[in-house]
């Protein structure tokens, strides 16, 4: 059973060595663990520093594509790569790497596909009150949308097995922590949680700049993500507010029309009355329309998840890949056809198509 541990960076050359550190080369009941970097289109020496710490494996993306696609891409390494169980860290060393263990446990015991780790967020010093207040509104949002129990639904330190990391596609530009769990929860992935540690803040966020920057960018992710999944529920609910205040509207208009015998100066009632009920039924079509899609989307992952794994069993090799150590005359790869696969190809048969 192979595990690899995935660091996505960014300009990470003064923090890799100490999270490189702390990270387990040998673990009970894992029979090899290897370590694979994502450089997301550094500009500093974070490769060079990930090869003098002895990383096995580098996905090398061209420029900055962000976190979501960095985790992807090494997602869809890691499976290239003949990965068991993949486990996802941060490189500023926030997670503590002993609690890796426990985060596999679930896992190894046959309880879950994929596990997210509990950083337990109102006990964590920095986290200010208005953060930890958010982090629990969007992560309750996201549970309801998922229909999981993960507590902490944008902890970046988490488990997969082979199966989950198969059928997960993050499309997200921005992150891949909410859009993941949703996905799973929707999908055949057992999803559980379990408590882990932190360690002490090295630096400041590189992906919010503000708090204020927080709360946009995870609330508009938030609602594209759960409008996404839930198309229905949410232009269904918009129709229904729009809706009764156009029939609170229309209420007014016709107390005095009735009662007061005054319809001719509240004729602008009417029409606004109108015109919201007009947009209601239009947000209700949208539903409808959304929830069309999210059916084709629905196939169009499962149509995916069939492509992955046809490619697995092909022994196709991941995508802007170089090994850590390369071999002499072994160039890196930026296709599918640049070199024989890296993966289980020994335990593989041919596919015939």
């Amino acid at each position: 059973m192979k595990l690899i541990i995935q660091i996505p960076c960014f300009n990470e050359e003064e923090q890799l060595p100490a999270t490189l550190a702390d990270l387990p080369r040998e673990l009970d009941g894992i029979d090899a663990v290897e370590w694979l970097v994502i450089d997301d289109g550094s500009v500093d020496r974070t490769v060079e520093v990930a090869k003098e710490n002895g990383v096995d494996h580098i996905v090398r993306l061209t420029n900055n594509k962000g976190l979501a696609a960095g985790f992807q891409a090494g997602l869809d390494a890691c499976l290239k790569l003949g990965a068991d169980l993949i486990v996802n860290t941060d490189a500023d060393n926030q997670y503590n790497a002993d609690d890796i263990p426990k985060l596999l446990g679930p896992i190894l015991k046959g309880d879950a596909d994929m596990v997210v780790g509990d950083r337990e967020v109102a006990g964590i010093e920095h986290f200010s009150a208005l953060k930890v207040s958010l982090q629990k509104l969007g992560s309750a949002v996201v549970r309801r949308a998922s229909e999981t129990n993960v507590p902490d639904t944008t902890s970046g330190f988490r488990a997969y097995n082979r199966e989950a990391a198969i059928q997960l596609q993050v499309v997200s530009r921005f992150t891949y922590t909410l859009e993941t769990i949703i996905q799973a929860g929707k999908n055949l992935v057992a999803v559980d949680h379990v408590p882990i540690r932190t360690n002490p803040k090295t630096r400041e966020s590189r992906l919010f700049p503000s708090m204020w920057a927080y709360v946009r960018r995870n609330g508009v992710s938030i609602f594209r993500i759960y409008s996404t999944y839930e198309p229905l529920r949410v232009f269904m609910a918009a129709a229904a507010a729009v809706g009764l205040v156009a029939a609170v509207i229309w209420a007014r208009f016709a107390w005095f029309y009735i009662v007061e015998g005054e319809g001719k100066g509240h004729v602008q009632s009417l029409i606004l009355g109108a015109v919201l009920f007009i947009a209601a039924v239009q947000l209700a079509a949208l539903g409808v329309v959304g929830d069309i899609l999210a059916a084709s989307r629905i196939l169009q992952q499962r149509t995916l998840e069939r492509v992955r794994r046809v490619e697995l069993q092909l022994g196709v090799e991941p995508s802007h890949y170089e090994p850590g150590k390369p071999e002499a005359g072994q160039p890196p790869t930026t296709g599918a056809d640049a070199a024989a696969a890296t993966g289980k190809a020994d335990e593989r048969e041919a596919v015939k198509l």
